[in-house]
């Protein structure tokens, strides 16, 4: 079944917008601001209903005195909010990695909590004049305090729930699930959309004229949509060479159309369509790239296990995030669905792309550390026992050159055991290949990991 052009819009370039806006600090203040404005004058409206000789009168006194503990309160709270979060920011990029930043800015509690706390303060400043120049009437007067109340009460509330997170946010664990989380949304929109409601490519088909962009980034943004839109206003296909997360440059094709000859040329109502369907920025983004999430975690990981840090046991929460993730996709079998646009071809992601994203960097880290080298050859067979025959066999290789890269790193000969043990314990998968004892050294651990190597 075709979606609706509308929710196309929306998994694509309106949720990558509001993503990106997301990680403004400034977006849900002003929009609470501009809420509790709207409250203060709503509350003279009243004035004119007849509910204004039902309601029951409040002095002036009493509505100057909450106004005035409110308004002083709200803006030292408020100043203590944003000190607090910026140092949380500032702990999340120096303890795990500064790529998670955005993911601990877009916090909804924090966002939440600094947008109620501001928009109390210019609550109680606008109502404070108002009530100062006698804006309201008797029901303005008592609708302006029950609006006080309820905004006290809100207060209260988040203030609780933004202690309990501000104790959290900024911590290694709690960055990790943050992490670990959005990476998960990320595959699952993936694996719903391997290829973003595009045709899968086909390879072995070249089409003749490529689209360069002028701009040097990491594509964060494919709309398939537009590129359909475009290909059926010229009655032609295109080919995605650059999928969200590829570094591109002026000379790196970001699409391929086998019609329009004026695209060659870098102009003309096609190529400009084809280009502006390519978001390029400076970093990448995990909204539709969760290789990336899967890198942050590696890097997470290769950090603990930096001398400055040395702290394995983050490595291994990191880890076993890594091995939750590649688990979850590897035993999802989706079903095939008809091409939301058939003109447009890109290539799906595949499992085996995600585990190259991630564990290659984490094994040059963990080489040196027998510990966290047994726990990514148990992770690496883990995978290998839940995904199909691609994933697999890229977990096995991957496991393979992890052992052999520990074994030419560790200097102590039972290390080097431990490792290949390891690999010989997590590595068999009941296909019956052969399984070789170490001989000792990086040939006794090369040795040992065949059995989790795939059959050439």
């Amino acid at each position: 079944m075709r979606r609706s052009d509308w929710r196309l819009r929306l998994e694509g370039r309106l949720r990558f917008v509001l993503n990106r806006l997301g990680e403004r600090l400034w977006v849900r203040p002003l929009l609470a601001c501009g809420c509790s404005v709207a409250g203060v004058l709503l509350a003279r409206v009243v004035d004119a209903t007849p509910l204004a000789e039902l309601l029951p009168e409040i002095g002036q006194p009493t509505l100057r005195t909450l106004l005035q503990v409110m308004a002083s309160g709200m803006l030292v709270i408020a100043t203590f909010a944003v000190a607090s979060m910026v140092q949380a920011y500032a702990s999340a990029s120096i303890a795990a990695t500064p790529r998670a930043f955005p993911l601990v800015v877009a916090d909804d509690v924090s966002q939440n909590a600094l947008s109620i706390f501001v928009a109390a303060f210019i609550f109680s400043i606008v109502g404070l004049t108002a009530v100062e120049n006698d804006f309201y009437g008797p029901a303005g007067r008592f609708t302006l305090f029950v609006l006080t109340m309820g905004v006290f009460a809100v207060v209260i509330g988040i203030f609780v729930r933004w202690t309990d997170r501000i104790a959290r946010l900024g911590r290694l664990g709690h960055t990790i699930d943050k992490v670990e989380r959005a990476t998960a949304q990320a595959l699952a929109r993936r694996r719903e959309r391997p290829t973003l409601g595009a045709a899968p490519a086909r390879p072995g088909q070249t089409p003749l004229h490529p689209i360069y962009g002028p701009r040097t980034g990491h594509v964060q943004l494919v709309d398939v949509r537009q590129l359909q839109q475009a290909a059926e206003a010229a009655d032609t296909q295109v080919r995605v060479a650059a999928v969200p997360g590829d570094f591109v440059d002026p000379t790196r094709p970001l699409a391929w159309t086998d019609a329009a000859p004026d695209a060659r040329a870098g102009d003309g109502p096609l190529a400009e369509a084809l280009r502006a369907s390519f978001v390029v920025g400076a970093r990448r983004t995990l909204d539709h790239d969760p290789a990336f999430g899967l890198e942050v975690l590696a890097e997470i990981a290769g950090k603990a296990l930096s001398p400055a840090v040395n702290d394995p046991g983050t490595a291994a929460e990191a880890v076993d995030s890594l091995t939750r993730l590649l688990v979850d996709w590897g035993r999802a079998r989706p079903e095939p669905q008809e091409p939301d646009c058939p003109r447009v071809q890109l290539p799906p992601l595949r499992g085996e792309h995600l585990l190259q994203a991630a564990v290659p960097a984490f094994a040059r880290h963990c080489a040196a550390d027998v510990d966290c080298a047994c726990r990514l050859q148990r992770a690496l067979a883990t995978v290998a026992r839940n995904g199909d025959a691609a994933l697999a066999a890229a977990a096995r290789d991957q496991a393979q050159a992890a052992c052999q890269r520990a074994a030419a790193t560790l200097a102590l000969a039972a290390d080097r055991e431990a490792v290949a043990a390891a690999a010989r314990a997590h590595g068999g998968d009941g296909d019956g290949s052969g399984e070789a004892e170490p001989e000792g050294g990086a040939g006794g651990a090369r040795a040992s990991s065949r059995k989790g190597s795939p059959q050439r």
